[in-house]
């Protein structure tokens, strides 16, 4: 993922996958859970799937929105950053209480 600003609101995108291709087609993996058809052909590699956060706090990005290309589900979701590399994404539907976190490590090129 790599998380940058857009006008007064931060989002992500897809740069990298351990696995690119489709093992069925070869092909690069598409977004074919996607709940809107048209969106199926479109591949998860430079996908924008988090948008929307405002900077809130110290190291806290909230009113966000996940999207999860493996079910095709979007959700509520706000961003914490622990350290200089390590976030704490946690996604929810409704309230923040009933949701998942994921924590996210940047990873350094070499």
């Amino acid at each position: 993922m790599r998380i940058y600003k857009n006008n007064d609101k931060y989002q992500g995108k897809v740069v990298w996958l351990k696995e690119p291709l489709d093992p069925e087609t070869g092909k690069p993996k598409l977004d074919k859970n996607h709940p809107e058809e048209s969106a199926r052909t479109r591949p998860i590699l430079g996908l924008v799937n988090v948008w929307g956060f405002v900077y809130k706090d110290k190291n806290v990005w909230e009113e966000g929105n996940i999207y999860d290309p493996k079910n095709g589900n979007t959700y509520s979701c706000s961003i914490k950053m622990s350290n200089n590399n390590t976030l704490e994404v946690r996604g929810f539907i409704g309230v923040s209480l009933i949701g998942r976190t994921d924590i996210w490590t940047r990873q350094v090129s070499k």
